[in-house]
């Protein structure tokens, strides 16, 4: 097997960003490397032909295409598509369209076959037919020019011209000019730093491209401003690569940041300077690293309930975008087990050797909008210890009061959990400054974190915190972050430290408050596990047969408790769910709370103890 950047270089060559000047104020010279023809959007025959070349001799190619022809045939068998909105979205239809016309269309390519090719015709007129693409929630709009872009695009050559035209009339009424309208108005999305910048964008961008020689006026208005929009957004990923949505959002904005720049690429022949953003370049270690070694990730922010590593194709474009064999090697070991979907042919990458797989190191800190410590005892060991903590902006958006949070996997287990995202559609779930109804819902704010609460509260919602002191990827591992911001009105000073202990086999956590006048303290940590408390000041938690020790360190006079963290409808229910609390009801003044967490590892042995002294001393 060859090196991954040569792979690249042979097979992918054509894709790389030629690195053209920012683009001038002539509206014409956008479009003056326009390729000519169809398809040119993402994946021109030119380098279908590569892969089909290289198929004979690449046993994970050969899965991808099995995997995605296997996706057509089910396409082929679906009910057409109706105009049905939930809630306010008609995004279920969006992303229902994109599937088929994706695996419709590149199984046409490849086969010949036209049964593919006509089902994907029915499915476009069919959209093409709606009443609208619903622009009141414009992500929809975005999803379904994205579709059809592309469906016009790559069976372009299978198309009457009748077709033709009623794709593109529909194109540019219901995706384009009502497009063009929110950028006229400088909308929300236009300037936004998170995931609608890059879905809108990449949607309009799609969509303008594909019809570019015969409508060339929407293309030359669109493409330059979704330029001046994109760097609010990939800006966003800055310094680390870490994004403050969470690892889910983290999908769909670098999944659109892959098509928009690709599409750009392959129809215009530049990506006009975005590839430099500082942050994109490392975007794919936070998939990696903010998974633990259950496969489930940190569920910071909305992230939907155990939410687990899963296919990505736009980790093999970053892989080839910027030579990381680390990216498509990590790809690769999910589509193992997983099945591909067409865009991991789009961006295929080759599978590099592990001599190429250099410095994984054991932890990593993301900086940015959300700051994010991971830190794990071994690589490939479905047993290890694993911890990740948060800091950041409560405001960030998608965020919830969950300033300092940590969430532990070991013995294959995860132990502290963040239950993640709720409904969507609950009154007022947007709500997010302070005073706002999303704060009064159980998974959105404090209480269901495993975090301290002051007086009964949440967090402050417009709290920022930072990490003050890390040393990772030594023998004991080492995280501090000021979570003052968020207990302001409570404590004059608020800290709390983690660190892997004994050779990374137990966990300390230790908060540092000064508290201005008495008031309830609520340790909390939120687990699926059985809680049997042994003498007040230990907690047992057992759960799939593995076992997991928490010793309540400092105060002296504290105990654990237990409760549910089941809820009423229309909330999420819950199930099973428990609490494991210290509460502390008049705590005042200077006060140090250090909890232990220590599994019990398959050799009998489990750490008992850990030396508890000054944050500022560690």
């Amino acid at each position: 097997m060859r090196h991954l950047p040569a792979i690249v270089g042979i097979l992918f060559c054509g894709w790389a960003s030629s690195g053209a000047a920012e683009p001038t104020s002539r509206a014409d010279s956008i479009l003056s490397g326009l390729a000519a023809g169809h398809p040119r959007l993402m994946l021109k025959d030119t380098d279908l032909g590569f892969l089909k070349a290289s198929y004979e001799d690449d046993p994970a190619l050969q899965k991808c295409w099995r995997d995605v022809q296997e996706d057509a045939e089910r396409y082929l068998q679906r009910p057409p598509l109706v105009y049905r909105k939930i809630g306010p979205r008609l995004l279920s239809v969006s992303r229902d369209c994109l599937g088929r016309i994706y695996a419709l269309a590149l199984a046409y390519r490849w086969t010949g076959q036209e049964k593919y090719a006509a089902r994907a015709k029915e499915n476009l007129l069919q959209v093409c037919a709606f009443q609208d693409w619903n622009p009141s929630h414009f992500l929809d709009v975005a999803e379904m020019s994205h579709a059809v872009g592309v469906g016009y695009d790559w069976l372009y050559g299978y198309l009457d011209e009748q077709t033709r035209a009623t794709i593109r009339q529909a194109l540019i009424g219901k995706g384009l000019k009502p497009g063009l309208e929110v950028y006229a108005k400088n909308g929300w999305w236009v300037t936004s730093e998170y995931n609608w910048n890059q879905v809108c964008n990449g949607g309009m961008i799609v969509g303008a491209l594909a019809i570019a020689e015969t409508d060339p006026s929407y293309a030359e208005r669109i493409v330059p401003l979704a330029i001046k929009s994109l760097p609010a957004a990939l800006k966003s990923y800055g310094p680390d690569g870490a994004w403050g949505e969470g690892p889910g959002y983290w999908n769909y904005a670098t999944s659109y940041t892959a098509y928009a720049l690709t599409a750009l690429d392959t129809a215009l022949g530049s990506t006009f300077n975005l590839l430099d953003i500082d942050g994109l370049s490392k975007a794919g270690f936070f998939p990696i690293y903010t998974a633990g070694p259950t496969g489930l990730y940190l569920n910071l922010a909305d992230v939907g309930e155990r939410s687990a590593r899963r296919p990505m194709p736009c980790m093999f474009w970053l892989a080839r975008t910027f030579h990381n064999p680390m990216y498509a090697q990590s790809e690769h070991e999910q589509l193992a087990n997983r099945a591909a979907g067409a865009a991991h042919l789009v961006w295929y990458t080759a599978r590099p050797p592990a001599r190429a797989i250099r410095n994984k190191q054991l932890d990593y800190y993301f900086r940015g909008p959300v700051e994010v410590i991971t830190m794990r005892s071994a690589w490939d060991d479905p047993n290890a210890l694993f911890l990740g903590i948060k800091a950041g902006y409560n405001q960030v958006n998608h965020g919830h009061l969950d300033l300092g949070n940590f969430e532990l996997d070991a013995l294959g287990v995860r132990w502290a959990r963040d239950l993640g995202s709720d409904n969507y559609n609950l009154d007022g779930y947007w709500e997010s400054k302070r005073g706002g109804r999303r704060w009064s819902y159980y998974r959105l704010n404090s209480a269901s974190h495993n975090v301290i609460m002051l007086g009964g509260q949440s967090q402050d919602p417009m709290a920022k915190s930072s990490f003050t002191k890390t040393e990772i990827n030594g023998a004991r591992p080492v995280a501090v972050v000021n979570l003052t911001e968020a207990y302001q009105g409570f404590a004059d000073a608020a800290t709390r430290g983690i660190i892997l202990t004994e050779g990374r086999r137990a966990v300390l956590v230790q908060d540092e408050l000064k508290i201005k006048k008495p008031c309830e303290l609520a340790w909390g940590l939120t687990t699926d596990a059985d809680i049997d408390v042994k003498q007040g000041t230990v907690a047992v938690l057992k759960l799939k047969g593995k076992e997991l020790t928490v010793r309540l360190l400092s105060p002296r006079n504290a105990v654990f408790t237990v409760e549910s963290a089941e809820q009423q409808p229309p909330q999420a229910k819950n199930t099973g769910v428990r609490r494991l609390l210290v509460k502390l009801p008049q705590a005042g003044g200077d006060v140090c709370l250090a909890v232990l967490l220590a599994p019990a590892w398959h050799d009998g042995k489990v750490v008992e103890a850990a030396e508890v002294k000054p944050l500022a001393s560690w």
